[in-house]
């Protein structure tokens, strides 16, 4: 180039025309023309004067100072408008603005264009990573790389329904359903979320007894706490989808500790005795209430008979009745004859016939003189 040829003079100018030295024998000159050493501020129009003229002449052929205006417009509206390319990686959706307000969401992965800036601005979004957020505690990593967990009271401790207070770490594992409803529908998306888990949490603890918490319903109330941050979240219109919620640990507050075991040791001895009286009460209930069917049945069967006996009575002497007024006479004496050998069945009989007394033979007389004489002894 013209001011890189050897064949110039000996003062070897550089790109911007100055030389190693001045006219005056001075100190070596800057970029500009400019005194290394001098007092005095250099001259700007001098300063941008030169520095055209040197343009002008790295110029191949030279061109004016219009075209190489023109030449440079033309390169900086090129640049701009290639500053619009962008790539949407696997995973991502990416989100243009134009003037601010939302335009469309390129979902579509691979090289796409949008309006360069301040037309239009591209937000990219990953909506395929799943997301973890830790409520209660945090999980640092130590020198060793060994996480370390550092508990948060006021996140972890929870009120619950019978009074108690429990010590609950969880762990919400979310996504991105939506990249513009994620970022113009809800403002500080991560904190949001924190407090709808929060929220949630503490509203199923609080319906919930401590013992099922820390215990064999932990996953109940995980799967609960999910449903209502869901709902929530669909009510703000936040873009946000939650898959899983987990209870990393549930106890007891260490300082009412002594005094829940208290109570649980009350609430055990009160379930032994409820058990003993129930197993009692099972095995009297059965046997009363057989007992009860059995009289009704003997009850019922006693009615039965006697029934049947006075029905029997009433028709048996019916038939009599009947019987008697068809032949009064045999009918008396039937029934004089049926009456005697029912009240002399059992009795002690002596009978005597007319024959033996006629005929002289028979049954003699006696008298009992032996009986008679106390009798008579006593008279006198």
């Amino acid at each position: 180039m013209p001011w890189n040829d050897e064949s110039n003079d000996d003062n070897k100018k550089n790109p911007w025309g100055s030389g190693r030295g001045n006219g005056n024998g001075g100190g070596p000159r800057g970029p500009w023309g400019g005194s290394g050493g001098g007092d005095q501020p250099p001259d700007m129009d001098e300063m941008l004067r030169r520095a055209q003229e040197n343009l002008q002449r790295m110029m191949p052929g030279g061109f004016g100072g219009g075209k190489f205006v023109a030449l440079v417009l033309l390169g900086l509206v090129s640049l701009w408008l290639v500053s619009g390319l962008f790539t949407i990686e696997p995973g991502e959706h990416g989100v243009i603005q134009r003037f601010g307000a939302w335009e469309r969401t390129q979902v579509t992965e691979g090289l796409s264009y949008h309006m360069p800036w301040p037309v239009e601005t591209l937000s990219k979004v990953n909506v395929s990573e799943v997301r973890r957020m830790e409520i209660g505690f945090i999980e640092r990593s130590s020198r060793t790389g060994i996480g370390q967990l550092q508990d948060i009271p006021e996140e972890s401790l929870m009120l619950t329904s019978d009074i108690n207070i429990v010590d609950l770490d969880m762990v919400v594992h979310w996504n991105i359903n939506s990249a513009e409803d994620y970022l113009f529908n809800i403002r500080d998306q991560e904190n949001t979320i924190k407090k709808v888990a929060e929220s949630a949490i503490r509203e199923v603890v609080g319906q919930t007894e401590m013992f099922p918490i820390i215990t064999k319903d932990r996953a109940v109330v995980a799967d609960r706490a999910r449903e209502i941050m869901i709902n929530n979240l669909d009510e703000y219109k936040s873009g946000v989808n939650i898959t899983q919620v987990l209870i990393q640990e549930a106890e007891v507050h260490p300082k009412v500790q002594g005094a829940f075991q208290d109570v649980q040791s009350a609430k055990q001895d009160a379930e032994d005795v409820q058990n003993t009286e129930e197993a009692y009460r099972q095995d009297i209930l059965p046997k009363a209430r057989g007992q009860a069917i059995k009289m009704q049945q003997e009850s019922f069967g006693y009615k039965e008979s006697v029934i049947a006996k006075a029905n029997g009575d009433a028709s048996r002497f019916e038939s009599i009745y009947q019987a008697y007024l068809k032949g009064q006479d045999v009918t008396k004496k039937r029934i004089y004859i049926e009456t005697m050998e029912e009240v002399l069945q059992n009795a002690q009989k002596i009978i005597l016939d007319d024959v033996g007394k006629n005929g002289g033979s028979g049954v003699v007389p006696y008298l009992p003189l032996n009986e008679l004489k106390p009798a008579a002894g006593n008279s006198n």
